[in-house]
């Protein structure tokens, strides 16, 4: 496999309120720069290396080294390595996409069109780091447990999401139990995509889960 380029879920650059922020401060803006530099080459060296040996050969240390960091800097913006392959910022900002749909839209309609989005912006746009990424969560039983922790905190975003729109509690079983259904539909969804060679167009099996989620089985393609 070659090597695996930085990816879409580097950190997206701030949101427009954070720029703003930053532009009244020269210096933390400079900081924050800097953080996400230092995090854009802790995560391109993984994913190179992780392309050349393998995940497990993958240690911190050359991490560390390919980044031209240390070790305990590597450490400090990514507690494990798993979290280096699976550790994003776009968790609040699928949120925020999903506030900004229309109040009067069909609340799966609104989930699917952020979804649209997040596959055209995000595995789309850097197709090869999407499928290593997905590969490691089929293969790698630490980095698929990782990614099941990190879609827990997920379900929490979309919970107050779904809540706004429908005006439920958040912490209600109905708001809970859908929102754990459908992430764990998206992970199985993406555990399926690399099991299969990634052959399929991953919108499409996103939207044959939701039509599951939407309508059950019945209308399922068998």
């Amino acid at each position: 496999m070659t090597a695996a380029r930085s990816s879409e879920f580097s950190p997206p650059p701030p949101p427009p309120g954070r720029r703003g922020a930053a532009a009244e401060g020269p210096r933390l803006g400079l900081r924050e720069r800097k953080k996400i530099k230092t995090r854009e080459a802790i995560r391109a060296a993984t994913y190179a290396l992780v392309g050349e040996q393998g995940y497990d050969a993958t240690t911190i240390e050359r991490i560390a080294e390919r980044a031209e960091v240390s070790p305990s800097t590597v450490f400090r913006y990514f507690p494990t390595k798993e979290d280096i392959v699976l550790t994003d910022e776009h968790h609040p900002f699928l949120a925020a996409e999903l506030r900004a749909r229309p109040a009067d839209e069909p609340w799966p309609e609104s989930v699917r069109a952020v979804l649209r989005r997040a596959i055209a912006v995000g595995v789309d746009g850097d197709p090869e780091v999407s499928r290593l990424r997905t590969r490691l969560m089929a293969e790698v039983p630490a980095v698929r447990s990782r990614m099941t922790e990190s879609m827990s905190a997920t379900s929490r975003l979309l919970c107050d999401a779904l809540a706004e729109r429908t005006g439920r509690d958040p912490g209600s079983l109905e708001v809970r139990a859908w929102s754990m259904s459908f992430i764990g539909a998206l992970l199985e969804t993406l555990l399926y995509w690399a099991e299969n060679g990634h052959r399929d167009d991953l919108a499409d099996l996103v939207d044959r889960t939701l039509d599951v989620l939407e309508h059950g089985l019945g209308t399922a393609r068998l």
